[in-house]
């Protein structure tokens, strides 16, 4: 198995200086050094593009822009995994996060050190996704839809699809394993990694968020099917 690149690049962002500057001491502490800090949405817009991270710690509320509307704007030219820092805990704040490109959500007052264990969580994910880019052929085609994992980009009939990288993931391993029931403790093993605590309303949530990108009548989905009881799966033919 590879071992972790502490050369990762990590973007924290949060208007509460002394929650940044701790995170940067425990995280260099745990031998990460290529780290960015940001104290607002605009700031940290700018210097991801320029920085490029692998993981962006984000909190959401700011004076300028919200931590949401900053990471819709990161997932339109970044696939970073992006980890949400918030003194909300409620379901609908958490599922929010999720749904508009968050891989994480982390609640105040949090552990410094769980979130470095999350933060490596994601880097093993990545690490995981990349290893075996061979494994099953850089091109997948199930039905209508194929994607690329070299490029990350995805099609239906032809035409590139938006997706986010949770989104992305999510379908390539769907397609992987197409005609096969898919539990969601799997999905959760194989998608955002054995150690993310996310509630069960995010896999509901993501694979809503697919089938208005890939069903006809998202509605009434004819190949991202539910299984009753047992998980979801991604027929080769739909009826």
């Amino acid at each position: 198995m590879q071992k972790m690149s502490l050369d990762s690049k990590i973007l924290l962002v949060d208007d509460e200086k002394d929650i940044v500057d701790l995170m940067e001491e425990v995280l260099r502490k745990e031998g990460f050094l290529s780290i960015k800090k940001a104290f607002n949405g605009s700031d940290a817009l700018e210097i991801c593009r320029d920085f490029q991270p692998d993981v962006i710690l984000l909190d959401i509320m700011f004076p300028d822009i919200d931590g949401l509307e900053v990471c819709r704007q990161i997932r339109a030219f970044s696939y970073c995994s992006i980890l949400f820092l918030s003194s909300r805990n409620d379901d609908v704040d958490k599922i929010l996060g999720l749904s508009c490109g968050g891989d994480d959500y982390i609640t105040k007052p949090f552990s410094p050190r769980e979130v470095v264990f999350r933060i490596k969580a994601q880097l093993r994910r990545q690490q995981y996704q990349t290893a075996f880019p061979t494994e099953k052929g850089l091109r997948l085609t199930v039905g209508p839809l194929s994607v690329d994992k070299e490029s990350c980009r995805a099609f239906k009939d032809g035409q590139e699809i938006e997706l986010t990288g949770r989104e992305f993931l999510l379908l390539t391993y769907l397609m992987e394993n197409a005609d096969k029931i898919i539990s969601k403790e799997r999905l959760y093993e194989q998608v955002w990694g054995e150690y993310s605590s996310i509630c069960d309303n995010t896999i509901m949530v993501h694979i809503r968020h697919l089938r208005e990108k890939i069903e006809a009548t998202p509605s009434q989905p004819r190949q991202l099917i539910t299984v009753k009881g047992l998980g979801y799966k991604l027929k080769k033919r739909a009826d």
